[in-house]
């Protein structure tokens, strides 16, 4: 329908753009360009009025068809680790192409067990077994498999607000409206309270591992904290009321993602843990968005946590955005699995390996992981700013590069808290 890119020029009082001596490649129409013929929820996930056609991408920029150069802060949907076609990643790209295309993962070749070793390098024991997939929809549906064979046991707990994927069995861990279908699906999955310390009913000024905190009072003592109690108490409750005495899994990301870019309290993934291998449980990290480095102090969230799951899974940034995702656990796990037959077409794929180890070599070579630190770090301190000058600016949070800011109506109402549990009436 369109021939051109909607977006009009911008308002001559915006500054400039930094110089870039990249030149992308024209280009040139080959008949309308048309639609219809398309993924029909294009237009409603990105609700933009018209759509913007994006043509190339280098590093952090992005061109589109008329030959206009973008800033693209949302990475490709976090996706994009190292930036668009990045040089050595390219290059990885191209010689494996030239070497072998695909063979499957049932056989033995060198760039997806060299991949697997390194991989496995960045985690703590126990976890170092490694299985591969195409997406982190595919990783998480993985893991709630390995999760029920490994316990025996059914039901999973996510928290509200989660996104976990969109595959039928995955919906069940996603806790959000707007990715549900009014169809059966990811049976077996409850949801809790998600520990929200701005948005939900208990939260203050020493909550979260920010370098921002809310605006909210905190009159707790020094390293006391009663929003965590009262958070941790809602699981409780969840425990006892909500799933059987005998859980399969807790999934959790270390800052949630699509739910707002929340942080919970400094020690809740760390009771929270407890609780649930209590249960027979095991606690799996969801690191498609925090892993990687994004969080500038740790290369996995959950270490920002000062805990070890038994299972984390990972998606986006792992290959740049070729399709890749992994699960990676501990051998006792991967042990039970081996009670049927896993096999994968694509995961693994040669050249999925040979991009996702240069994107190892290149998050360390270029320092990217310190540049998420520092450039982050500054972001949320100049954005708390306009957030204390600005009354439609709620919150800001968040580490590293992965930061939420939240647009209120009026951001001193505060939530009423709920009664602690023990407080509340046999009703």
């Amino acid at each position: 329908l369109c021939q051109k890119s909607a977006v009009k020029s911008p308002a001559t009082d915006l500054p400039e753009m930094p110089p870039c001596d990249f030149k992308p490649v024209e280009y040139k129409v080959r008949g309308k360009l048309i639609m219809q013929n398309c993924h029909p929820m294009t237009m409603k996930v990105t609700y933009y009025k018209k759509p913007v056609f994006i043509h190339q991408g280098h590093m952090q920029w992005l061109w589109d068809v008329d030959g206009k150069r973008y800033l693209d802060l949302f990475a490709g949907v976090a996706t994009v680790s190292v930036g668009h076609c990045h040089p050595k990643v390219t290059a990885a790209a191209e010689k494996q192409l030239r070497r072998l295309w695909h063979t499957t993962n049932i056989y033995v070749y060198p760039t997806l067990h060299e991949y697997c070793e390194k991989l496995a390098s960045f985690f703590p024991d126990p976890l170092k077994v490694v299985y591969l997939t195409n997406s982190g929809s595919e990783a998480n549906d993985l893991a709630m498999l390995m999760a029920r064979l490994h316990t025996g046991n059914y039901d999973i707990i996510t928290f509200r607000g989660s996104y976990h994927g969109g595959s039928p069995q995955t919906m069940g861990l996603t806790s959000n409206a707007a990715y549900k279908y009014p169809v059966a699906n990811g049976l077996g999955c409850t949801n809790t309270m998600c520990p929200d310390v701005f948005r939900g009913p208990w939260g203050g000024s020493h909550c979260r591992d920010s370098p921002v905190q809310t605006i909210r009072e905190c009159g707790c003592a020094q390293g006391h904290c009663m929003a965590n109690e009262h958070y941790i108490g809602q699981l409780k409750e969840t425990l006892v009321t909500s799933v059987p005495s005998r859980i399969a899994a807790f999934f959790g990301e270390p800052i949630q993602g699509v739910g707002g870019a929340v942080q919970y309290p400094k020690n809740y993934l760390k009771e929270a843990y407890r609780l649930v291998r209590e249960r027979g449980g095991i606690c799996i990290a969801d690191e498609v968005q925090t892993g990687f480095g994004r969080t500038g102090s740790h290369y996995w969230g959950f270490q920002g946590h000062d805990v070890i799951p038994d299972m984390v899974t990972m998606a986006k940034g792992i290959a740049n955005g070729f399709p890749m995702g992994a699960v990676v656990t501990t051998p006792e796990i991967a042990a039970s699995f081996g009670k049927g037959v896993h096999f994968n077409t694509f995961g693994g794929n040669p050249v999925a390996c040979a991009i996702a180890s240069s994107v190892l070599d290149t998050i360390k070579e270029d320092g990217a992981q310190q540049i998420s630190h520092d450039v982050g770090t500054y972001l949320l301190t100049e954005l708390a700013k306009f957030r204390d000058k600005y009354e439609i600016i709620g919150d800001v949070r968040g580490k590293g590069l992965q930061i939420g800011v939240e647009m209120v109506k009026d951001k001193f109402v505060q939530p009423t808290p709920l009664l602690p549990l023990e407080l509340q009436g046999p009703n």
